[in-house]
């Protein structure tokens, strides 16, 4: 017998490349944006991948099997692509950036109103609110706009967040 447990996790160095992404055992996984260009170790398990930066736990995530797969986390990137918002449009993950089917449908009704730099300028600013609000609150939002024939704006979804937040205690 072994004198000492073996590990249960490998251990990994991993450079953030500048689409806020990781590249592990063959799968892409999203960090937040603010750790572009840095290095990160992650430890790899059975199951989960754990992140660190600065000796700090920053995410986990269930690890993704097989080779060519990603988990793409608006919250990660939304800070990256409010800046590039042309980006949004070719953005090789952009399905993985629609948390619920009402975003999806969101940006399309955005689509059918605007120019593509325009409608993806107000999805973003949508996202942008999700990620630092509440993804459930703007949903119920987006599900209560998308049934009249209001006119859909990160600006009416920002109100309507706010006028909740003041009815609520």
């Amino acid at each position: 017998m072994p004198s000492q447990r073996p590990d249960d996790c490998t251990r990994l160095d991993v450079r953030v490349s500048r689409f806020s992404t990781i590249y592990v055992r063959a799968n892409t996984y999203s960090v937040h944006s603010r750790l572009i260009g840095e290095t990160a170790r992650v430890l790899v398990y059975a199951e989960r991948l754990e992140i660190y930066y600065a000796q700090r736990r920053i995410d986990p995530f269930p690890r993704l099997r097989g080779k060519g797969r990603h988990r793409i986390q608006s919250r990660h990137i939304i800070d990256w692509l409010v800046r590039k918002p042309g980006a949004f449009a070719q953005y090789r993950y952009r399905d993985d950036l629609f948390p619920t089917t009402r975003f999806r449908i969101a940006y399309d009704a955005l689509c059918a109103r605007h120019t593509t730099l325009e409608a993806s300028r107000q999805y973003l600013q949508i996202l942008e609110l999700a990620a630092h609000e509440s993804e459930t609150r703007v949903d119920a939002i987006l599900e209560r706009l998308l049934g009249t024939d209001e006119v859909l704006s990160a600006e009416k979804i920002e109100a309507l967040l706010s006028s909740a937040a003041a009815v609520t205690p």
